[in-house]
């Protein structure tokens, strides 16, 4: 089966189907439905053929239904049709979930995604559960979200937000004991000299996740 997966982040929405070599992408930002994305999508992607569809949305997915609107997009994701506006089967999961699916060897698995905000996952012998802790409290009546996404980031500056990568990596370590630890999302580039037991990965990732979905693999 040739799937269609699609990576909706706050910055740009990314897409690859089974068979391609080079990812697309467009941008998204604060304006963007539900509906003007599946559009654009369908624009970018006219000359790809694919049977299936898999999409990691930034943000809460109940029995692959979107239950909150995102934080960094436009309104109007809750309750969407997404197979109907698509014309294709869909399978709808947590972004953070969707990159942890594919990056996934085994074993357990805490995936942390570095971009516009901060996305969560953890995988236990191939079942992903999505995780919401960007917004848990961390310091400073600030949450984690706004030290380690890209806000913190501009604040900050690298050096400062690398320190509390880091000290924010041995704290999830600590409390949810995973196998290993995978960072991704567009600022995972920006580290350097992950401790033992970390790994950095790409936004590749999150293809390879919507694959797996359609191969009964990341069952919930």
């Amino acid at each position: 089966m040739k799937v269609l997966s699609i990576d909706i982040g706050g910055t740009n929405v990314k897409v690859l189907a089974t068979g391609q070599e080079q990812r697309r992408k467009f941008a998204s930002g604060e304006a963007l439905t539900p509906e003007a994305m599946v559009e654009q999508v369908k624009q970018l992607t006219a000359d790809w053929a694919y049977e299936a569809i898999s999409i990691g949305y930034p943000g809460v997915v109940v029995r692959e239904r979107v239950v909150a609107e995102p934080a960094n997009l436009g309104r109007g994701w809750v309750g969407f049709d997404f197979a109907r506006a698509f014309g294709r089967p869909v399978k709808l999961i947590n972004d953070a979930a969707m990159q942890a699916l594919g990056n996934d060897r085994g074993g357990s698995l805490l995936f942390l995604g570095l971009g516009t905000g901060l996305g969560s996952a953890l995988v236990v012998e191939g079942r992903v559960q999505p995780l919401e802790l960007a917004h848990l409290p961390y310091r400073k009546h600030r949450s984690y979200e706004q030290y380690l996404g890209k806000a913190g980031l501009e604040r900050m500056g690298k050096k400062k937000w690398r320190r509390h990568v880091w000290k924010v990596v041995a704290l999830f370590r600590e409390a949810l004991q995973p196998g290993e630890v995978v960072i991704g999302g567009g600022n995972a580039a920006l580290l350097e000299d992950p401790p033992e037991g970390v790994r950095l990965g790409t936004n590749a990732s999150a293809f390879e996740g919507g694959f797996r979905l359609w191969k009964g693999e990341g069952e919930r």
